[in-house]
């Protein structure tokens, strides 16, 4: 293979390689797409390589390794008490989930669910 592939436009690594429309980091597991780091750099959402943008309850714009704070209470399935509200939650990740849950996180004394954008506030 005698092409030459972008580096990783997050880790810098040189070991990339091509899965379809997208480009793929080994080391790091970003994806991205070629046209996004042929065009302007740093716009837009750069966790989301769909170009979505995500945002919390008040309309500010989520990322990858964001801190948020629950805004509302929360039921949780086969757990006597929920989620309160007030409840921070770090390092989320983004997602496409089911049923508009497109936070992906671990909760302190829940352990790892999904939430909806709608019910989180961005630290």
């Amino acid at each position: 293979m005698s092409e030459n592939l972008p580096p990783c436009p997050k880790c810098s690594s040189e070991y990339t390689y091509a899965m379809d429309a997208l480009m793929v980091c080994p080391e790091c597991g970003h994806e991205w797409s070629p046209a996004e780091t042929a065009g302007a750099t740093g716009t837009g959402n750069a966790a989301d390589p769909a170009g979505r943008v995500v945002r919390d309850a008040v309309g500010n714009v989520l990322s990858d390794g964001d801190t948020v704070t629950v805004v509302k209470a929360l039921k949780v399935k086969g757990s006597p008490s929920g989620i309160k509200a007030g409840t921070k939650v770090r390092n989320i990740r983004l997602v496409d989930g089911v049923d508009g849950h497109d936070i992906d996180c671990r909760v302190e004394g829940f352990g790892a669910m999904q939430l909806k954008s709608s019910v989180v506030k961005k630290v």
